[in-house]
């Protein structure tokens, strides 16, 4: 509605989404924190575009409460900050049951400030070959470094199995376009959301209200969820991709026998140009290819700040066990007391970074 949001480090770049605006305004100094929503990635992937800490919980940990619901089995809540001890500090406040949403958790809440200064000596993370596919020769030493630092403060490293996850983007892509089908439908502009002032009958006004509302790559969402849930192809599309669903998600339990973490990429490349990727949305898609395994499990998962990529930030991922948030908060806190990549700062950001 209002243009692009723009990356404080590169105004010529996508700050990442879509939790565009919440990065953004961190990462440029506006504010000290924010909250985002986080689907497939849109939490961790403008944390990573941004030189931010960005905290998806378990799913259920945080209230959906207020929230506007695009994919209900998948909408998480959570922080963007510098540090991962003002992401904890928030998700004190944060976590918790709330009657309200009916996919909050009841179950106890751990002091998530206090994990960040836990030892980390003796812990493993997991790299996941099938996690690392695609990405761009840099990143790829950013999160090697990232790894070796890990191993300097005690955590061992081991690989772990988790091909199932080659199979996220299509299985989110369908279940996410689903539900966003089903969710958005009530935008018809008499019950929610913009009302056609050019409508001529109660067709029109459905057919012209959604038509104004909805930016092209809703359309697209809901049109391709519409068609994965009609009769004929609800089988072969929807119920196949809520079964992979379920593979991805075991996949990653037993990688967690082994392990206590998964050590992963956050985004294939760098932030890129504004308008670079707008007219392929397959590539856009594939921008999510390590972030949507672990919501497509509900799994607790952050991303750090890594180092740096041609003057641009990026972020390294840990992906942790239902409730494993303590485990990632150790991990990430450790790794920011041994390295300064979350002290560094946009050019001109303002006095509240």
């Amino acid at each position: 509605a209002f243009g692009p949001t723009r990356n404080p480090w590169d105004t010529t770049r996508v700050p990442g989404g879509s939790s565009s605006g919440s990065a953004a305004a961190v990462a440029a100094g506006i504010v000290p924190a924010t909250l985002g929503t986080d689907t497939g990635g849109s939490i961790r992937q403008p944390a990573a575009f941004c030189g931010l800490t960005g905290i998806k919980p378990t799913y259920g940990r945080i209230s959906r409460f207020g929230m506007i619901a695009f994919a209900s089995s998948l909408d998480q809540a959570g922080t963007l900050t510098h540090d991962v001890r003002d992401g904890a500090r928030l998700l004190d406040v944060l976590c918790g049951a709330d009657a309200r949403d009916g996919t909050s958790l009841d179950a106890p809440v751990p002091r998530h400030l206090a994990a960040t200064d836990e030892p980390v000596e003796g812990r493993t993370i997991g790299i996941a070959p099938a996690l690392l596919e695609g990405l761009d020769g840099r990143m790829a030493e950013q999160l090697d470094a990232a790894r070796r630092s890990l191993e300097v403060l005690g955590v061992r490293v081991r690989e772990v199995d988790l091909d199932a996850a080659l199979a996220g983007v299509p299985a989110y892509y369908v279940v996410a376009s689903a539900e966003a089908s089903t969710n958005l439908s009530r935008y018809d502009g008499v019950r929610f959301g913009h009302r056609s002032a050019e409508a001529e009958d109660l067709a029109s006004l459905y057919a012209r209200s959604r038509s104004e509302g909805f930016g092209a790559e809703v359309k697209r969402r809901i049109l391709t969820g519409t068609y994965a849930l009609s009769v004929g192809y609800y089988d072969a599309y929807y119920r196949t991709a809520q079964r992979v669903r379920r593979v991805i998600r075991d996949a990653f339990a037993r990688a967690f026998e082994d392990v206590d973490a998964i050590l992963a990429p956050v985004t294939p490349t760098p932030a890129f140009a504004i308008g670079e990727n707008s007219s392929d949305p397959v590539t856009m898609y594939q921008q999510d290819v390590f972030t949507i395994p672990a919501s497509l499990a509900g799994l607790p998962a952050l991303s750090m700040p890594a180092g740096h990529v041609d003057g641009l930030p990026v972020g390294a991922q840990l992906v942790g066990p239902h409730f494993g948030e303590p485990t990632l908060l150790a991990l990430a806190g450790a790794f920011q007391r041994a390295t300064d990549h979350h002290r560094a700062r946009a050019p001109g950001a303002g006095g509240m970074a």
